[in-house]
């Protein structure tokens, strides 16, 4: 073998054993962040979860608006990336948390589950379900702040994740004041859960963002306002 053909071979071998080991540090990456947003969602691969729709708002009990059917496609996305199945149910829908992933979306208003998930993990959370116009009506009070819709310029939605006992599937709360801001939670959820992993690590939280100008913008400018996990976990009596 003179040299040309050596430094040949040497440049195929070279060329595989760096094409051979990025392809095992990528794959290793890929699998890692997966593991990490499955565990995040609790949704390992072959898993099964629900998705809690709620109704429209003045429409019927079977009535979705198009903007809360938009936020089951971006969770529906997520679920599909982690491997695992989605089962739509009611509002209505009768059964325990912890056994599998839940996605829970719309307000109390339109989603008597979402009444249940407050009154049981968030208690310092209460929502105006007024149905007269007014200042008031639909706002969020957490942490002695009332955050106030202001319909097509400002909308709030909480987005939570929560549990109950070490390992149990956590419950995702997508509580907003209007579909846009359900949809605007979803999508959210969506772009930042890798940050929001590391961040807390299989911990509840519970986070209040702000839609900014919605008739605009729609879901699109969504910021974050605050962590309110501590004042909405704590008895509204109590922090009084």
């Amino acid at each position: 073998m003179n040299d040309d053909v050596r430094n040949i071979v040497l440049g195929v071998v070279a060329t595989a054993v760096s094409g051979g080991f990025g392809w095992f540090t990528r794959t290793y990456l890929w699998r890692r962040a997966l593991r990490r947003k499955q565990a995040f969602f609790g949704l390992p691969a072959g898993s099964d979860c629900l998705f809690v729709a709620n109704r429209q708002m003045g429409g019927t009990e079977s009535s979705l608006h198009r903007s809360d059917a938009f936020a089951l496609l971006e969770i529906s996305a997520l679920i599909r990336d982690c491997g695992a199945t989605v089962r739509i149910v009611t509002h209505e829908a009768r059964q325990g948390f912890g056994e599998r992933a839940e996605f829970c979306v719309g307000g109390p208003a339109s989603n008597s589950r979402t009444v249940a998930h407050l009154h049981a993990m968030l208690p310092g959370v209460r929502v105006d379900l007024s149905t007269e116009a007014g200042p008031d009506r639909g706002a969020i009070a957490v942490g002695g702040e009332a955050y106030r819709w202001e319909p097509g310029l400002v909308e709030y939605v909480l987005l939570a994740r929560l549990t109950t006992d070490q390992g149990s599937r956590p419950v995702f709360l997508l509580s907003g004041q209007t579909a846009n801001s359900n949809q605007a939670a979803a999508r959210y959820l969506a772009r930042h859960h890798d940050r929001l992993a590391r961040s807390y690590r299989g911990a509840s939280f519970c986070l209040l963002l702000k839609v900014v100008n919605s008739d605009a913008y729609g879901p699109d400018v969504t910021e974050l306002v605050a962590d309110v996990t501590a004042a909405a976990r704590t008895p509204a009596a109590a922090a009084a």
